[in-house]
């Protein structure tokens, strides 16, 4: 297997090649999620391991060299497989001046990394574990397949007057967005980023991407931003406001979700980020209302294994991880804001 960077011509049709990847790609592997990492001042490389296209984010460290991360990739098959994409990658990261490489490979948690020399570390993406709803089936199998708990909520969300709307990504509306991700996070225990980046977020993805919008009594009350690529959809932005006036707005407006995506060609859909299984009952960790809301779509959690360093120069791989990775991300979060990666 060779590792090579993309020509120009593959770089413009790039996700035309993310969505033939053996499992179809992934939406945080598209160009327009890439192109905003690169507003945010990391250089991105696009690559191909044999036919395979896969992209890295890479920023220098001063003394250290260069890291790339790769969120949610490399696409990968198998164990073995990514061992032989591994073998390629090293000695090309290493001609690059790489000293680590971040991966989030989408393989089941229980395959057995061990025996690639990589080092466990904290995922980026939220969705390493995530809720898929299959938007295979026709409109009215999709509902009847799911939990009697989200038909229930989204047909009382109808009956007692929710409405959604899918609204432009305009000024007015990425405000209202915006305060509404400020008004769910208060006490939620997360960061969100300024509010130019949704807005330039929002509009990068053109007819690929769709902001919604519940209304109550004439309120906005809930909010949505979900994407498609190929035959993947993500709901990647969701808010609402603290005090619950309507029961059950949140899933009706993830219902007109998962129908717009669904027109758009998405056979799977990513409700992007639960708990990992075994803390998923937990009612103390921080995101187990996720999983309830979520799970009322479709019970059964899928969790991948993670995130893990591969050392390209062990040695600056382990002080990258112990101290300065920590330092690097605290002085970007005081000095923009927002996270690192």
């Amino acid at each position: 297997m060779n590792v090579r960077f993309a020509t120009d011509e593959e770089t413009a049709n790039w996700d035309s090649f993310v969505t033939a990847n053996p499992d179809g790609g992934n939406i945080l592997q598209g160009k327009e999620f890439l192109e905003q990492k690169q507003l945010a001042g990391w250089k991105i490389r696009y690559l191909f391991a044999g036919t395979r296209a896969f992209a890295v984010m890479e920023k220098s460290i001063p003394l250290l060299g260069n890291v790339w991360y790769c969120p949610k990739g490399p696409s990968t098959t198998s164990r073995a497989d990514l061992a032989k994409l591994l073998e390629a990658l090293r000695p090309f990261a290493k001609q690059q001046g790489v000293f680590t490489v971040k991966i989030e490979p989408e393989l089941d948690h229980t395959t057995d990394m061990s025996g690639l020399c990589l080092i466990k570390t904290n995922p980026i993406q939220y969705n390493y574990a995530t809720v898929y709803v299959d938007l295979s089936p026709s409109l009215d199998e999709i509902m009847a397949n799911l939990n009697q708990k989200g038909r229930h909520a989204i047909r009382r969300a109808e009956r007692d007057g929710v409405t959604v709307k899918a609204v432009p990504a305009d000024d007015e509306n990425c405000k209202i967005m915006y305060n509404l991700f400020t008004e769910t996070a208060q006490g939620a225990g997360f960061a969100i980023r300024p509010p130019e980046y949704y807005k330039n977020f929002y509009n990068a993805y053109g007819e690929n991407g769709q902001l919604f919008f519940a209304y109550f009594e004439g309120k906005v009350v809930a909010g949505a931003f979900a994407m498609v690529q190929g035959t993947q959809s993500m709901y990647k932005d969701g808010a609402s406001v603290r005090e619950r006036t309507a029961y059950g707005a949140s899933h009706l407006l993830q219902w007109h979700v998962i129908q717009w995506a669904k027109q758009h060609g998405s056979l799977r859909h990513d409700l992007a980020g639960v708990p990992p299984i075994a803390s998923a009952a937990d009612p103390n960790h921080p995101f187990y209302g996720l999983a309830r809301f979520k799970t009322s779509f479709n019970k059964t959690i899928t969790e991948y294994v993670g995130a893990y360093e591969v050392p390209i120069d062990p040695a600056k791989t382990k002080l990258w991880m112990r101290f300065v990775e920590k330092v690097v991300r605290r002085i970007h979060f005081k000095t923009h804001h927002e996270s690192y990666y």
